[in-house]
This record gives structure tokens, C-alpha cells and sequence, in this order.
């Protein structure tokens, strides 16, 4: 009895999506590693800078 040749559609996919999910891994390590470098956090905006700026130039009063 001959044996039905296996289909390589499945390992092709699974070789796919593991390819696919090791390059979002990588990109997002080399943009947590840039990130870090730069000291970014996210992007403010001008009233969050106004009241950052503010608040680093007046004294605490205690």
C-alpha cells in the first residue's frame, strides 16, 4: 500500500508565522534599545511641556 505524500502547505505556514513573530520580536527590542538610548518616553505636547518647564523653574515651598 503506497502512502499518501504529506502536504507541505502546514510546514511552510508554521515556518511563516515563526519567521514573522521572530522579526516583530527583533524590531521591537531595537526599538526599546534606540528608545533607551535617547531617553524617549513618549511625545508631549505644549501644555505638558509648559507645566513640566513650570514646575522645574519654581522652588518647592515647604
Amino acid at each position: 500500500m503506497a502512502e499518501k505524500p504529506k502536504s507541505m502547505v502546514l510546514g511552510v505556514v508554521v515556518a511563516a508565522v515563526f519567521a514573522g513573530l521572530g522579526r516583530m520580536v527583533f524590531q521591537k527590542v531595537k526599538a526599546d534599545r534606540a528608545a533607551r538610548e535617547q531617553h524617549v518616553t513618549a511625545p508631549l505636547d505644549e501644555a505638558t511641556r509648559a507645566r513640566i518647564s513650570d514646575a522645574l523653574r519654581t522652588p518647592k515651598q515647604s
